[in-house]
C-alpha cells in the first residue's frame, strides 16, 4: 500500500527544500522528491543555484575578483605584488570544495528536522499522487494531501547557436562555470543578470569578452540612472557590449566559433574562442504531470497559479521558476515559506513588490521595490533621494 505524506514536495532546489524543511518544522510530515546527481555521480540536494548556479557562480565571482584586485587594484593603494599567478584548477577545486559543503549541509537539514528525501524523478499523477522513478528505472507511488511543485528551470537553448557543454565550445552557464582554461576570447549572446556575472568572471581572468544583447535597452528592468553607469563601468573594464543585436548563426571553426550577427547598421561576423548562450530559462515543467491529472499551464510552460501560488488542482501548489514572477532563488524560498505556513493554518504572505533583486558584478547592483520608470508609468507621485559614492572615504 502507497505511503501517505502530509505533504509532497517535488524539487529540492531553494523552494522546494526551504518548503520541505519549513513544513516540517510546522509538523507535517513531509517528503521531498529530488532527482540532481552532481558532478561526482551522486544524489545531491539545492538544485540548479546550488549544484550549477547561484553558489558555484559566486564563488568564481570572488575567486576572480580576488586576482583581479592583486593584478590591477593594489596599486593605487601603494601595494605593488610581484609574481602573481593564476591557478584555475584551484580555483575551480575551490568551488567545487563550497558546493559539495552547501548541499551537504542541505542533506542535514533534512535529517535534523525530519524530512525524507525520496531520490529520483517526480510526476504527478492524479489526486495528489506522486510517482517517483529512480536511477535504476523503478518506479513507486506516493499520496499527499499536499503537493507542492517546485522543479525549478533550465536554460533557454536556440537554433542559432547549439549548446554542447560536454564539447565545451558553444556552452550554456552550466558550462561556462566548468572552463578548465581561460579562454583568449569569449562571446556572450544576452547581456543579462548570467551574462554579465559569467562573463566579469572571465574578463578578470584575462579573457576578452564581447557580448551581443538583442534589446536596445542596457538593464531595462532596473533604474535606468544606475544601467546607464553600469553599462559604462563595464565598458571601461574591457566588456564590448553590444545592444541591439540579434545573432543570425554560428559556425564551428579551428580557432572556435564564428558568430554571425545583425544589427542596426547591418550584418557581421565576430570569432571568439569559446561562446556563452545566456538568453534566459524555462520552467522544468516537461513531462511533470501525467496529462489527466489536468494541472493548467501557460505557452511557456509556466504553472497557473493565484497569489497564494496555488494551482487549478485542489491540495496543489506551485512556486519557484515554474510560476509567474522573476526566477529568483530567494522569491522561490519565500513562495515556499508562505505556502507551508498556509498550508499549516498559518496566514503566509508575501509582497512581489519587494523582492530584491541583486547583479552580482564590479560595482554590485542591486534594487528592491518599483523603480521611477515604474512609479511614472504608474502615475505615482514619488521623492528621489541620491548620494554618490564619489564622497566615501573610503
Amino acid at each position: 500500500m502507497a505511503k501517505t505524506y502530509d505533504v509532497v514536495v517535488i524539487g529540492g532546489g531553494p523552494a522546494g527544500y526551504v518548503a520541505a524543511i519549513r513544513c516540517a518544522q510546522l509538523g507535517l510530515e513531509t517528503a521531498c522528491v529530488e532527482q540532481w546527481i552532481n558532478f561526482k555521480g551522486n544524489p545531491a540536494l539545492g538544485g540548479t543555484c546550488l549544484n550549477v548556479g547561484c553558489i558555484p557562480s559566486k564563488t568564481l565571482l570572488e575567486s576572480s575578483e580576488q586576482y583581479h584586485r592583486l593584478r590591477h587594484g593594489l596599486d593605487r593603494h601603494g601595494i605593488q605584488v610581484d609574481g602573481i599567478r593564476l591557478d584555475l584548477d584551484k580555483m575551480m577545486a575551490r568551488k567545487e570544495e563550497i558546493v559539495l559543503q552547501l548541499t551537504d549541509g542541505i542533506s542535514a537539514l533534512f535529517k535534523a528536522n525530519g524530512v525524507e528525501w525520496l531520490q529520483g524523478h517526480g510526476r504527478l499523477l492524479v489526486d495528489r499522487q506522486v510517482e517517483i522513478t529512480a536511477r535504476d528505472g523503478t518506479t513507486e507511488v506516493v499520496n499527499a494531501d499536499h503537493v507542492i511543485i517546485a522543479t525549478g528551470s533550465k536554460p533557454i537553448h536556440i537554433g542559432a547557436a547549439v549548446v554542447d557543454n560536454a564539447e565545451g565550445v558553444i556552452v550554456d552557464s552550466t558550462g561556462a562555470l566548468d572552463f578548465r582554461t581561460v579562454p583568449k576570447t569569449l562571446g556572450v549572446i544576452g547581456a543579462g543578470v548570467i551574462g554579465l556575472e559569467l562573463g566579469s568572471v572571465w574578463s578578470r581572468l584575462g579573457a576578452k569578452v564581447v557580448m551581443l544583447e538583442a534589446v536596445e535597452d542596457f538593464l531595462a528592468l532596473a533604474d535606468q540612472q544606475i544601467a546607464r553607469e553600469a553599462l559604462r563601468q563595464f565598458k571601461k573594464q574591457g566588456l564590448d557590449i553590444y545592444l541591439g543585436t540579434r545573432v543570425m548563426g554560428t559556425e564551428k571553426t579551428e580557432a572556435g566559433v564564428k558568430v554571425q550577427f545583425r544589427d542596426k547598421t547591418g550584418d557581421h561576423e565576430l570569432v571568439v574562442e569559446k561562446l556563452l548562450v545566456s538568453v534566459g530559462r524555462l520552467p522544468n515543467t516537461a513531462n511533470l504531470a501525467a496529462p489527466e491529472a489536468g494541472l493548467l499551464l501557460d505557452e511557456r510552460g509556466n504553472i497557473h497559479v493565484n497569489d497564494l501560488c496555488e494551482t487549478n488542482l485542489p491540495g496543489v501548489y506551485a512556486i519557484g521558476d515554474v510560476v509567474r514572477g522573476p526566477m529568483l532563488a530567494h522569491k522561490g524560498s519565500e513562495e515556499g515559506i508562505m505556502v507551508a505556513e498556509n498550508i499549516a493554518g498559518q496566514h503566509g504572505h508575501l509582497n512581489y513588490d519587494s523582492i530584491p533583486w541583486v547583479i552580482y558584478t564590479s560595482p554590485e547592483i542591486a534594487w528592491a521595490g518599483k523603480t521611477e520608470q515604474a512609479l511614472k508609468a504608474e502615475g505615482v507621485p514619488y521623492k528621489i533621494g541620491t548620494f554618490p559614492f564619489s564622497a566615501n572615504g573610503r
